[in-house]
């Protein structure tokens, strides 16, 4: 029973080591796999810990494995309501052409193909109109 104990401390260390590994060489992204890697390895060191009676190891992993779990959980939250992304702002770069006006046209074509072509065709009409007001006036003559 003790080559158990000891099989989960070091599988503990090994998962720990290897997701800080695989992140800071960015191999991984510091998301889901990465703390369920963290939780799993801290649960291996609590168990090992407790069984060594190593107490302030124990702790620090209680600790390192709630912060894993929490942050599990507030991952699955945003995942269920995604919130939109804000948009960059658009950039006119000089001697590129302007392509507002077809981008309002291939949306006015895409909301015919698909219906509410009123709805669509006023929301067409008004980007256009931003977009004429937002270009310099040197680029108009």
């Amino acid at each position: 029973m003790e080559l158990l104990w000891e099989i989960a401390g070091w599988s503990g260390a090994v998962l720990i080591l290897s997701a800080y590994l695989s992140v800071s060489m960015g191999w991984l992204k510091a998301g889901k796999r990465f703390q369920v890697a963290n939780l799993i390895g801290a649960c291996a060191f609590i168990v090992n810990g407790a069984v060594h009676q190593a107490w302030p190891s124990v702790v620090t992993n209680v600790a390192w494995c709630l912060i894993s779990a929490v942050a599990i959980l507030r991952m699955r939250a945003t995942q269920e309501s995604p919130v939109a992304a804000a948009e960059a702002p658009q950039v006119q770069f000089p001697g590129v052409p302007d392509t507002t006006g077809q981008i309002a046209v291939v949306e006015a074509i895409t909301s015919a193909v698909h219906g509410d072509v009123a709805g669509r065709a006023a929301e067409c009409q008004a980007s256009l109109r931003e977009a004429r007001a937002t270009v310099p006036a040197a680029r108009t003559s």
